[in-house]
């Protein structure tokens, strides 16, 4: 992995954070992409080989939950219960198709500060030292993000997606695996992006919107619309 400014930005031990002491992360959701981000941390404590991180757990509003070992790690209460734990870290992994735009308020939901969120970044995955990424952000196995790329706060990208030059994603975002965004792309707050989909230059897709499944995005998409097709076309509202 390229050496990128969040690794000087969030990760330097500004908060107070003992670097001789494992960091006590925190999993919102227990999804397939919470186990992606079990697994990640995983990953990252192997290729560094010290525990950097140490998973304390999950969170989920699912009562029957409760207590159930995932991978290894045990669901130990509601979203609310984030404060109660007030020396952990949080990454969140919570955000599909059917709750997207949903995912600020969940997090919100949490209470919890915002420089308590780790951005988390799979070894094998490739992000330029010119990118930045926000709080928060989860990125994924064999993942590209080019130069000047801009990636907002709590933007989770699935394994091989490609983003490229001076693209910005806005926050909140869920950028589902193998997309292909072209150079100066602008994704908007609460999107989408289906698995496969593709979109060119120069293009913006609103707020609260959703690329379907392989859809191929030649032209602006606007705010809270579904977008699916090659190429794709507004289909519908999102809401």
């Amino acid at each position: 992995m390229i050496a990128a400014r969040w690794e000087i930005e969030l990760n330097s031990g500004a908060t107070g954070q003992d670097m001789s002491k494992p960091k006590k992360i925190i999993i919102l959701g227990t999804g397939g992409n919470s186990v992606d981000i079990l697994d990640t941390i995983g990953e990252l404590n192997l290729e560094s080989g010290i525990k950097a991180y140490e998973c304390l757990g999950f969170l989920d509003d699912n009562p029957e939950a409760l207590g159930r070992d995932i991978a290894g790690a045990k669901v130990i209460g509601p979203l609310s219960a984030a404060n109660d734990f007030p020396d952990a870290f949080f990454v969140n992994g919570i955000g599909s198709p059917s709750n997207f735009w949903k995912k600020s308020e969940i997090i919100e939901k949490t209470g919890v500060r915002p420089d308590r969120f780790e951005t988390i970044v799979h070894p094998s995955a490739s992000v330029s030292k010119l990118a930045t990424l926000g709080r928060g952000v989860v990125i994924l196995q064999n993942v590209t993000i080019a130069s000047f790329a801009k990636i907002g706060n709590h933007v989770i990208v699935l394994p091989a997606s490609v983003i490229s030059h001076d693209a910005e994603i806005g926050n909140y975002t869920c950028i589902a695996a193998g997309v292909c965004i072209s150079g100066s792309v602008e994704v908007g707050e609460s999107c989408y992006l289906g698995t496969n989909s593709s979109l060119i230059s120069n293009i913006r897709v609103g707020n609260h919107s959703l690329i379907g499944m392989g859809g191929v995005v030649l032209k602006n998409v606007p705010e809270n619309k579904v977008a699916a097709g090659c190429p794709a076309r507004v289909i519908r509202d999102t809401r």
